[in-house]
């Protein structure tokens, strides 16, 4: 059954900074047993967000889709007084269900079959932290993570090519799993791409694996992370790191690319708005005619949104050349 998108994603994450107690001293939500569906925000062969497409579009059975979509979602656990979020939280997961699942992981819901797992998010203050409670609270949300990907591939996978898809808090974590799962030459071969978006990405983290340079490149990972034309970024939070690969051209060179295929804010807008997109300095400029995101320098909430279409189209382009073999 198909849903239609509709309506503005524009999240605007309070960031509180409040003191949370020491991390020993919190209690820590209960784990989740990937065993259970209702751990997983979506799966394949049920109705869920990630099903969303526009009127644009047509919806392809998952039963037909011969690749696997692994997706890991950013911040919204940005109030409370624990350090990770409880996955008991009805209220947060319909947040993360109805804004990154529906706008991100339903871009490619054209080539793959779709897997969220809910994980115990690291709460937003901790990016700010200065103690040892950052990396143990991190650590925590990534085991999450490790262990639904292990179970993943134990009972679903079933030896099919796979999606790393993720962003901001959710590429934390996705640049840890291509360590840990993908940095050799057999594992190598089964990634199509990792669209690790909003977070940095190093190129000395991996032996094996290297950014892509070009739109039918395979076995490869793109990343960006989005600000407003001429806008010098110097902030210490680190949404980006030493790769770039423009969501547009989809090549690591500094050349400007216009014309993209439209932005997904609203379904029935998608061919007024327009992006650019240019590489400077490692990240990327982006200028655009739609109004409030003229009025905004950093664009991390919408590093999908802005290249919803050619995320989707790129998808498409690799998937078919890495089932062609290339």
């Amino acid at each position: 059954m198909r849903k239609y998108l509709s309506g503005f994603i524009f999240l605007i994450l309070s960031v509180s900074l409040s003191a949370l107690p020491p991390f020993k001293e919190t209690k820590t939500p209960e784990a989740p047993d990937y065993s259970n569906e209702y751990y997983w925000s979506t799966l394949p062969f049920r109705e869920d967000a990630a099903d969303m497409i526009p009127k644009s579009e047509t919806w392809i059975s998952d039963s037909i889709k011969q690749v696997d979509v692994f997706y890991i979602y950013p911040t919204l656990f940005t109030k409370g007084n624990t350090w990770n979020a409880d996955l008991q939280d009805k209220k947060l997961n319909k947040r993360i269900d109805h804004l990154p699942v529906k706008y991100h992981a339903s871009v490619f819901n054209q080539v793959g079959r779709v897997y969220t797992p809910r994980y115990r998010q690291a709460n937003i203050d901790a990016y700010f932290d200065t103690t040892d409670a950052r990396q143990q609270c991190f650590d925590l949300a990534y085991q999450d993570i490790k262990t639904a990907f292990d179970y993943y591939l134990q009972h679903y996978n079933n030896g099919r090519p796979i999606i790393i898809a993720s962003h901001s808090q959710g590429t934390t974590h996705s640049r840890r799993l291509l360590k840990d799962f993908f940095d050799t030459p057999e594992m190598k071969a089964k990634l199509v791409c990792a669209y690790a978006v909003g977070y940095a990405l190093y190129r000395d983290s991996y032996e094996v694996l290297t950014p892509c340079q070009k739109p039918e490149e395979t076995n490869c990972y793109v990343t960006w992370a989005t600000f407003k034309e001429g806008f010098e970024y110097k902030d210490k939070l680190n949404y980006f790191g030493d790769v770039c690969v423009n969501p547009i051209s989809w090549t690591t060179d500094t050349t400007k690319a216009y014309g993209n295929s439209g932005i997904l804010l609203n379904v029935n807008r998608k061919k007024k708005f327009k992006a650019s997109a240019q590489i400077h300095q490692q990240y990327l400029w982006s200028k655009t005619n739609l109004t409030f995101m003229r009025r905004k320098n950093v664009l991390h909430l919408v590093d999908y949104n802005l290249f919803w279409y050619d995320i989707r189209k790129n998808a498409q382009q690799r998937t078919a050349a890495y089932l062609n073999g290339k």
